[in-house]
């Protein structure tokens, strides 16, 4: 039987920046996918190669069901399993940061710029969260 708990403290805080990184990343992952000829990639020589746009699509379905299942545990209260939860679906957006590693990728539109640098945020934001999280709540993390 899964043991619920009340609320850890955050759980408002992190809701909305999650709502808000799941808005961001469809409009990011759907660009992304839907225009990916039109993203900068790697030369032929770079150490790390562009992931396929059929990867591209399915990540973002295996970062969200870990975010979800962050939320889910984050509502039961049980703080370890949201935290591991949410820090990996933080890396949703954090990746973006891999945009920036190609050359010509401050040469895109602003307006993709834009959801690329506020999925980056979101990123950065939720793996902060969910590590004030574990912090605040770590007497139940023990538990």
């Amino acid at each position: 039987m899964v043991e619920t708990r009340a609320p850890l403290r955050g759980t408002r805080t992190i809701l909305l920046v999650v709502a808000a990184a799941v808005v961001v990343s469809v409009v990011h992952y759907v660009d992304n996918y839907v225009n990916y000829a039109d993203y900068p990639v790697p030369g032929p020589d770079a150490s790390v190669p562009a992931p396929s746009d059929t990867v591209i699509g399915l990540a973002w379905f295996v970062f969200t069901a870990a975010g979800a299942w962050g939320v889910w545990n984050l509502l039961r209260g049980r703080v370890v399993p949201a935290v591991v939860g949410l820090a990996f679906y933080s890396v949703s957006g954090l990746i973006g940061i891999g945009h920036y590693t190609v050359p010509g990728a401050l040469d895109m539109p602003l307006w993709r710029q834009a959801h690329v640098v506020a999925d980056i945020a979101l990123g950065v934001t939720i793996l902060v969260l969910a590590a004030r999280l574990f912090v605040q709540n770590r007497a139940r993390a023990r538990a």
